[in-house]
């Protein structure tokens, strides 16, 4: 039902998603590579890393404070090279491109606002959970029971479908293939309910050899089918490499940029994005943080059945720990009213960045892990654990 109590029509609804080989994201897994390399050698690192690539060149440039011994270099060209860029005739050569190194210590303005001079504040009585935002803004969480990831089905079924192509690409059985790809999905929805996909949209970057007949042929074979078979019908559009050739695809067909895919990152379009990246960020960054933080309320509180779709907004000041505001909306579908909703938010959960961070355990290297195929809906991660349903269970 809608939020009015009137009854809502069939509609279509689109997400996309981008293979690993996509410039951005690119970018994305050197940032996060760094990251992790700060972090594993000194948890306490400050990164904001950002990375661009076009052709045959790629540039590392940000802020870092850390007591690591961190190879730029080895990570951005190992980066480059797992994902398949090793000569120029796929988009890059991670062994040969150029590569400018910028990285400069984090503004200690910025820095003392957060901490407060973390190391002055010895046996001042100042708790660390008292660590405050490493900027404004506002993020968003989301959590519905379309999927059993309790995520939004266009958004995993896109990931699914990127997923698929490289793992055809990486294993051999479509050796055709190259790094660079996108897809699209589209699903019919009766209110909040999906039907069935609608359409595909798939590009998927190859090798010259290849004929657009066998392409599509062993695409839908071995990629939609295979990923998505599921969910389509004998009504489902396919749009296959639909602009036809895909020979010229990664950093020479499009430049790339750290954190361009931030609808990708998250939800994939269902609800609004504050406007915050993640990749390459530490987690006293609360746009990386806090959304994670979000998704983890969120996914809790459905998953405890107390709303069936549920948003939350968080909004902080720089170098203040406690939120400016936390909105909920359940979209009608929730089991008690939003208000009580926000309420048992309030009382369960603990939006200050330094509780985040270590109710979390976000001082680890865990990123790379987050940066293809969104940071949401995947197992193994701690903001997709399901540990505080039951307390919440008792409380609705």
């Amino acid at each position: 039902m809608a939020e009015n109590g009137q009854k809502m029509s069939k509609r279509l609804f689109t997400s996309e998603s981008v293979t690993e080989g996509h410039p951005d994201k690119l970018c994305d897994l050197i940032a996060d590579g760094i990251l992790d390399a700060a972090l594993a050698g000194d948890p306490y690192s400050r990164v904001a890393a950002e990375v661009c690539t076009t052709t045959d060149f790629l540039m590392v440039f940000g802020e870092m404070t850390t007591a690591a011994d961190v190879d730029i270099e080895r990570i951005a060209r190992s980066a480059a090279l797992s994902i398949g860029y090793d000569s120029a005739e796929k988009g890059l050569d991670g062994k040969k491109c150029r590569l400018d190194i910028r990285m400069d210590r984090q503004s200690p303005d910025i820095g003392d606002s957060v901490t407060h001079s973390l190391e002055s504040r010895e046996g001042s009585g100042e708790r660390a959970e008292e660590l405050g935002a490493g900027d404004q803004g506002m993020m968003f969480g989301f959590a519905c029971t379309e999927t059993p990831e309790l995520m939004p089905l266009t958004a995993v079924l896109s990931h699914r479908l990127c997923a698929r192509l490289a793992e055809v690409r990486k294993t051999g059985l479509l050796p055709y293939l190259r790094p660079d790809g996108k897809a699209q999905v589209t699903v019919e929805y009766d209110g909040y309910k999906p039907l069935r996909v609608y359409n595909v949209v798939l590009s998927a970057q190859h090798d010259e050899s290849v004929t657009r007949e066998r392409l599509m042929r062993d695409l839908k074979k071995y990629v939609v089918d295979e990923a998505i078979g599921e969910y389509t019908d004998d009504k489902t559009e396919y749009l296959i490499n639909p602009s036809g050739r895909f020979v010229i695809g990664g950093p020479a067909g499009d430049s790339g940029v750290t954190g361009r895919k931030i609808v990708v990152d998250t939800y994939g379009g269902v609800v609004p994005h504050g406007g915050g990246a993640f990749s390459g960020k530490d987690p006293t960054k609360v746009d990386r943080s806090a959304s994670y933080y979000a998704r983890y309320v969120c996914k809790n509180m459905v998953a405890a059945g107390a709303a069936d779709r549920l948003e939350l907004q968080v909004a902080y000041a720089i170098g203040k720990a406690n939120p400016v505001s936390l909105a909920v909306n359940s979209f009608g579908t929730g089991r008690v009213s939003d208000e009580k909703l926000l309420e048992i938010v309030r009382e369960k959960f603990d939006f200050r960045p330094g509780c985040i961070i270590s109710a979390l355990g976000l001082r680890r290297p865990i990123y790379t892990s987050t940066t293809n195929y969104g940071h949401f809906g995947k197992s193994g991660l701690p903001w997709e654990k399901t540990d505080r349903a039951e307390e919440i269970t008792r409380l609705l």
